[in-house]
């Protein structure tokens, strides 16, 4: 078995798990999709919890940082950030055998 990851980065309306999705990034290193930033209206989830359940493993979640005194209506990046992924069977793929050796 070969497999391939893929990473999911969805950024949520809060620091919860559950909270909506509010953005998102899919990243394919299976080379089966070549999905980019922006290319769907509908968000893959509509949480971090139905990634989850979807099988995708999280593997960072936001550093919860408070805003500086004075600045707590700033605009600015999405601030929670979550990591997901999944590895993916490529099987015996043309190009995903291991060349022999010496």
């Amino acid at each position: 078995m070969t497999g391939r990851q893929q990473v999911l980065v969805l950024y949520l309306a809060t620091s919860a798990l559950d909270a909506d999705v509010v953005g998102w990034s899919l990243y394919d290193g299976t080379g089966r999709t070549s999905p980019t930033t922006g290319d769907g209206d509908e968000p893959p989830y509509t949480s971090g919890v139905h990634a989850l359940r979807d099988g995708w493993r999280l593997f960072q979640a936001a550093q919860l940082i408070p805003p500086y005194p004075g600045h707590e209506y700033d605009v600015s990046f999405l601030k929670h950030e979550f990591f997901f992924e999944r590895l993916v069977d490529t099987g015996s793929e043309p190009g995903s055998e291991t060349p022999p050796g010496p």
